[in-house]
Parts: C-alpha cells; structure tokens; sequence
C-alpha cells in the first residue's frame, strides 16, 4: 500500500466539488493556508490544515514538506491535437507576412498540409513522438489531456491515430481522453460533396471507433467554409444518438452560431469562441456548456481573443486549453498560457486556476475523479516552487511546477 502525505503547503488549492463552476463561482478556489493532504494507493483520503495528521501514523507514510509552496490540482489541458505527422512552420512565417489562416487553408495549405504527412506517419512513430509531447506536457503540471484526430480525414490514418493514443494512454502516466474528429476540414476532393463526408463519417468511421472504444467525444469544425451548422447538427446528433459525448469548434473565424448550436444540442463544450455573440454566450451558460477558450491559438494567429472577461460576468463555466497543434498553434506551454489569459483576457489567477482544473475536468467528463483536491478524488496533484498561485502570471512565460503527482506517484519530470 502507497501512502503520501504532503504538508505544511503554504497555499492548498482545492478547487473542490464536482460541478462546473459558472460565473463568480470560478473565483472560489478553495484555498486552505498550511494544508495538508492524505493519500493512500492513489486516492486522496484527507484534506486539511495540519492538525488532520493527528489521526495517522505519519512514519507509515512518504512524507513530501511543501513549506513556502503552494499545492494545486494537476492541471487538465482540455483541447489537444496532440497526435500528427509533419509540421508546417513555413506556414507560420507565411501568416507573419500577412496571409491569413483561411487564405492558407485555401490555397491547399492548412489541415490539408498536415493531411498528408500523417497519413503517411506509422503508428510506432505516432506513439515515439507523442510520448515525447506528453512528457513535455507533464513537466508543466498536465495530469490528463485529451487528444484529437482529425489529420488522417480517411478511414486508416483516423483510426491510426485513435489506436496510438489508446497506446499512449496504457503506457505512459497522463490520462488521455481521446476525441474523434473527423470532419475537421474538407479535402478538395470532397468540396461541393460536404454532405456525403459527413455520412462517410457517421455511417463508416464511427461506428467502428465506437466498437473498438478508441473515443469517448465527437466533434466537428462548425466554421464558414468547412462545415455549416446544419452538416454540424447533423454528425452531432447522430454522434450523440450512438452513444458519444458531443464538443464543437464553434465561432472561431465568423460568428456562425455554432456557440447556440452547442446549447440547442447539450454539448459538453464549445471550443474557441473568438465569435461567440451575445445571444450564444447566454445560452451556452443557460445549457451548462463548458466554454473552453485556446489564448494560445489567437496569440499564434494575431486574432482578438475570446471575450473570457464577458463570458464569466455572464455566468458560463469557462475552461482554458492549449490547443496544441500543428498549424495554428504548436504550443503546449501552460506558462505561457496563464500569462495572456491573465494579461489579455483579464481573467484573475483563480479563474485561470479553476478554468484549467475542475472546469478543464468537466469539459471531458472526469469531474467525478480528478480537478480538484478533496477526499475520494485521484491525487493528481502539482506543487509550485513559490509560495502563492499569483507567482503563476507573475513568473511570466516561466514554468514554476516542481513536483507532479499522478495518482498518488511522484512523477520523474527529466
């Protein structure tokens, strides 16, 4: 039997409870000064202040002193493309000189780019190189992720990265939580033919991820020239109607209405939301659909950012995502990410925590077992090397997670 107890932290962030948090409730973090935290074979069995080691034989236990550091739950980077072959880093410098991300897109550059790189990719190599993400992941406090498809659009090269990521997930310490998205771009080949790519995807491709449980999500590209919100609330519904959680990248380019889209179908989250109108916003904190915002891919791409500041004032449960990929965004860097959503979007450094903790835990449906620190959850926890979780912003860019645990395991982080 594993026993851990870290104690003496100077900032305990619990985050606790199970439900998103909306609005002003993202600002209640739980915070307990000198705290303590009990583990046994990876589960959390006590949560305090110091006095709480009164009730155990702290000699059995691994003892970790968190004196003058603060303890935080392991964070949940909730929008990952994680999993691809070859990398388009002339299509960055492209943008730096002025192209947009649909001008690119157009000119058969964009997703199509990437297309063929990882169907050329094997599965060995999908897993070599996915490992390494992770571990890079896992150095900044990332304790489950959850992965895309969407670079193969065919029938192998989907599935192929599904499996590796299923790999991946009974290999290596970070939880994986695996999303299929198919229609995430439309190949020439299928332009004008939207809608049979559509039935490719819900009478070909999900039905076997289904069988061979390689996804738990479906999601599609809602956006103007890829897939309207019809074709979307046509595969999302049909996803839904088979047994898949449902998440949409909505409103990133135009305002399409994919936010009210994901309201009227109960999505789990909206993903990107630059556009979000007015109405949608509501109705996505209406419907209780998490809004996960990617800072990193407006950064990348130059755009304005999500309105993180209007969506908490008006009652969604914001999440925050790295958006790892290869064409608008190859960052994973939660520093960095903490930093513009804290100086960009004016969100404060509780809202960022619980954005990237419980809310992050809800988007992918784990608000049961992880997100937060309390008794009966995994004791997916990280520790900082300062003091105060305002260290996070403060240390700009900078990566200042010392400790990961992962169910109850001091991870090695070199």
């Amino acid at each position: 039997m594993s026993k851990l107890i870290i104690k003496n932290a100077n900032e305990l962030i619990t985050c606790r409870g199970s439900k998103p948090k909306h609005g002003k409730e993202m600002s209640d973090i739980g915070m307990i000064k000198n705290g303590t935290v009990v583990i046994e074979d990876g589960i959390i069995i006590d949560v305090g202040t110091e006095d709480i080691l009164k009730k155990y034989d702290v000699n059995e236990f691994e003892v970790i002193d968190a004196v003058e550091k603060a303890v935080l739950p392991g964070f949940v980077d909730s929008h990952t493309h994680f999993i691809f072959g070859g990398y388009r880093a002339e299509e960055f410098s492209w943008r730096l000189k002025g192209e947009s991300y649909m001008d690119i897109h157009q000119k058969g550059g964009g997703i199509a780019n990437t297309v063929n790189a990882t169907r050329k990719t094997t599965i060995d190599e999908f897993v070599h190189i996915g490992k390494k993400r992770l571990q890079s992941m896992m150095k900044f406090g990332v304790t489950t992720v959850e992965g895309k498809s969407g670079y193969g659009l065919d029938f192998d090269a989907e599935i192929k990265m599904l499996e590796a990521m299923k790999i991946l997930d009974d290999m290596q310490a970070i939880d994986i939580v695996s999303t299929y998205l198919g229609p995430h771009s439309v190949l020439p080949e299928w332009k004008g033919k939207e809608e049979e790519f559509i039935d490719f995807c819900t009478n070909e491709v999900l039905p076997v991820v289904k069988e061979r449980n390689l996804a738990e999500f479906a999601d599609i590209f809602c956006e103007k020239n890829v897939f309207t919100v019809d074709q979307s609330r046509k595969f999302l519904s049909k996803a839904k109607e088979m047994g898949f959680d449902i998440k949409i990248h909505a409103d990133e380019i135009y305002q399409l209405g994919g936010s009210e889209l994901a309201a009227e179908l109960g999505a789990r989250s909206a993903d990107h939301l630059l556009k979000a109108s007015d109405e949608g916003v509501k109705q996505m904190a209406k419907a209780g659909v998490i809004s996960t915002l990617l800072p990193l891919t407006a950064f990348s791409l130059n755009e304005e950012y999500a309105r993180a500041r209007y969506m908490i004032d008006n009652n969604c449960a914001v999440a925050l995502a790295t958006d790892l990929n290869p064409g608008s965004c190859f960052s994973n860097s939660i520093p960095l990410m903490i930093a513009v959503s804290a100086i960009n979007m004016h969100m404060t450094i509780e809202e960022i925590i619980t954005a990237l903790t419980i809310n992050g835990a809800c988007a992918l449906n784990r608000q049961d077992s992880i997100g937060s620190i309390e008794i009966g959850k995994k004791a997916d926890i990280i520790i900082l090397e300062y003091p105060s979780i305002n260290f996070l912003p403060y240390h700009a860019g900078c990566n200042i997670v010392e400790t990961v645990i992962k169910n109850g395991v001091i991870l090695k982080l070199n």
